[in-house]
């Protein structure tokens, strides 16, 4: 379970650049629970995501991890429990390294294996091999291949392997299909709903699209100047629309969407 209870991050504090990028923040994510989360560029959603992974320490309020407080804990440290992925294929993995070198260092961290005499058994390398051929992309016969060979879906669905190898507590995903073409993204996603539903994970996945937003998991966040100004889910989320969506969104925000991504992901 993910608990954030007041969080505030404030860029350039005191100056004419000063940026309030989560003002307040409250939110909890219990396992299982997969929350879509939606708003307009710079509205705090990277911020709360870098926020939750230690990528910088918050100005107030905490980070819980399974009631574990995590506010002051480095990335490094957080990475071995929270799995990430990133709107850029590659930055997930090691392009010089091969397939089965990536999900062995992944496996050896997130295992928390971290003596310089752990290696990868005959037994996991044969789990490696399974977990790639579910993926139906023909991985499974490639282990010496170099990562950097691949194309960007085949390194997207990599790292959504590697970041669950090990499952984690939580899986966020910052628009992790936006740079793929339409039939790698569609597969990515199912890839996505299938793991995560598989190991009952606890997810935030933000993403501009507001059909992907309302069909994807069981929740649906959307922020706006560093808020989280929506949170929908059960009966209030099935059925709701995109225009219902947008109309939730005015009442919460006290004013209209004005993101022309986002309000053109609404004829998709």
């Amino acid at each position: 379970m993910l608990k954030l209870t007041n969080v505030r991050k404030v860029f350039n504090a005191g100056t004419v650049n000063e940026k309030v990028a989560l003002d307040g923040v409250s939110l909890t994510v219990n396992d299982g629970e997969f929350a879509t989360i939606i708003g307009s560029n710079g509205a705090g959603k990277s911020t709360l995501f870098n926020c939750i992974g230690g990528s910088f320490y918050v100005d107030e309020g905490s980070v819980f991890l399974d009631d574990r407080n995590i506010t002051y804990i480095p990335e490094y440290k957080r990475a071995v429990e929270i799995g990430r992925l990133f709107q850029d294929p590659m930055k997930g993995t090691a392009p010089h390294m091969s397939i089965e070198e990536n999900l062995a260092l992944a496996y050896l961290r997130a295992s928390k294996k971290t003596s310089v005499f752990s290696r990868i058994s005959n037994k996991e390398r044969e789990m490696f091999r399974e977990k790639l051929a579910l993926l139906n992309m023909g991985l499974e016969d490639r282990l010496k291949q170099p990562v950097g060979l691949l194309s960007g879906g085949q390194r997207q669905a990599l790292t959504l392997l590697m970041a669950t190898l090990v499952p984690p507590k939580i899986l966020l995903l910052d628009e992790h299909t936006a740079a793929l073409d339409p039939g790698t993204a569609d597969k990515v996603i199912e890839l996505t709903k299938k793991i995560v539903e598989e190991n009952h994970l606890a997810c935030l996945m933000i993403t501009h699209n507001m059909h992907s937003a309302l069909e994807m998991g069981n929740r649906t966040l959307m922020m706006d100047s560093g808020k989280i100004v929506l949170d929908i889910s059960g009966e209030e989320r099935e059925g709701l629309t995109v225009d219902g969506l947008l109309e939730k969104f005015s009442a919460g925000a006290g004013k209209e969407l004005d993101n022309d991504r986002i309000l053109f992901s609404k004829v998709e």
